[in-house]
């Protein structure tokens, strides 16, 4: 027994304790309503990650790449607007389609949804401005203002990159080495997933019923039909606009696709996906650098993700966030969701992190961890296909791009 116990993954001590969480809030609504206190602790772990890990990816990845971006010059301004375009329309399609099923309303989580000073205030130009700049920040930081501290960590980045010699290299070590140690900190907190999920699903389900259940598979359904979406209207035209050959590219990226949708891993589809296309005919400089950026810089799948569960996480409180919040607020996604990919539960980090920011429950982001996996899936095969397309596109711009058709 205890062997068996040992081989299961998290995944699936997460999904059991989901269902062991609804089941007991159900049949036991007070004794679910009172394991609140063990969600609020994993709640209040996760927002403990978000300020160093924010700081230290950016940070990092920032000066990190100054010399190649310096290097490949034209390339890497024509990538990085390409991805800001993409990741601005996968955004957009997330948020449409959200709005349009709205699968968080009727949700009942318990508790005053009270919303925070973004939420509840009228937003101008004038207020993003003033949001975005901290004053501190410390005290951006003590007070989790996520935009405020990606802002300045943006800021901070780009003038390290101005610098050189030993202290550059210091600070940049130390970025490298705290991001290392925020990964090893998010999976010890992870380790308590399955407890303050499973309390969080208790406490929802004791207090609301089990409607919450249902609305879980609008947001599931929400996200599959969003993802296919952008498939077709972004994806497929930025193909046959840029002259990819499809049915060449489908063959390239069809096993990095399932590896990423069985592993829920892009890290375990990126060689394959590398070797893949540059057998396609991309050279290997561009693969060897429009990949990797691409993973902290155009996360397709998980940005459209962020999108859907944000306004979802909105829905289910009652708070009713006009056009310009919500643009706000996926500005903030796009910014904060930069250089993470390699966090275990980087979006459910980045999710937790903007919905604090903007003064919504943090409750319904512990429900919507528990079928996590099963969006992470779908998100992290698009995040691959998104980047593999996007070597091919650069490849193709540069004059490059030669399938092996061509040359044989």
């Amino acid at each position: 027994m205890w062997t068996f116990l040992k081989r299961r993954t998290l995944t699936q001590w997460i999904l059991a304790g989901m269902v062991a969480g609804a089941v007991l809030g159900w049949a036991a609504p007070d004794v679910g309503t009172g394991l609140q206190p063990l969600s609020t602790l994993f709640l209040r772990a996760i927002k403990s990650i978000i300020v160093p890990l924010v700081f230290s990816t950016l940070v990092g990845g920032i000066a990190g790449h100054g010399d190649d971006l310096r290097k490949v010059g034209r390339l890497a301004v024509r990538a990085i607007v390409y991805f800001e375009i993409v990741t601005t329309l996968a955004l957009a399609v997330g948020l449409g389609l959200v709005n349009a099923v709205r699968p968080g309303v009727g949700v009942t989580l318990g508790g005053a949804a009270a919303a925070g000073p973004v939420a509840e205030s009228r937003t101008t130009l004038a207020t993003v401005l003033q949001h975005i700049v901290p004053q501190s920040f410390f005290e951006a930081a003590a007070q989790n203002e996520v935009l405020q501290v990606v802002f300045w960590s943006i800021l901070f980045g780009l003038a390290l990159t101005q610098v050189t010699g030993k202290p550059r290299d210091v600070i940049v070590e130390f970025c490298a080495g705290l991001a290392e140690v925020m990964f090893k900190f998010t999976g010890l907190v992870m380790k308590f997933a399955p407890i303050g999920v499973g309390a969080a699903v208790a406490f929802t389900v004791g207090h609301g019923g089990l409607r919450i259940l249902a609305s879980l598979g609008a947001l599931i359904l929400t996200l599959y039909a969003a993802l296919v979406v952008f498939a077709l209207l972004v994806l497929l035209p930025v193909i046959l606009l840029t002259r990819v050959p499809l049915r060449a590219f489908l063959r390239a990226i069809k096993e990095p696709a399932l590896i990423a949708f069985s592993t829920a891993s892009s890290e375990a589809a990126m060689p394959l996906a590398m070797e893949r296309v540059e057998q396609m005919g991309v050279p290997r400089r561009i693969v060897a650098f429009v990949i990797p950026v691409g993973y902290a810089f155009n996360l397709d799948g998980s940005t459209l993700y962020l999108a859907v569960a944000s306004i979802f996480v909105a829905q289910a409180a009652g708070v009713h966030l006009a056009l310009g919040q919500q643009l706000l607020m996926m500005l903030t996604l796009m910014l904060t969701s930069k250089g993470v990919a390699g966090v275990p539960r980087a979006a459910i980090v980045i999710l937790a992190a903007t919905v604090a920011s903007f003064g919504l429950p943090l409750e319904a982001v512990a429900v919507v961890f528990g079928v996590d996996q099963l969006m992470d899936m779908a998100r992290t095969s698009i995040n691959v296909v998104g980047n593999a397309l996007a070597a091919c596109v650069m490849a193709r711009w540069e004059g490059e791009f030669v399938p092996p058709e061509v040359s044989a």
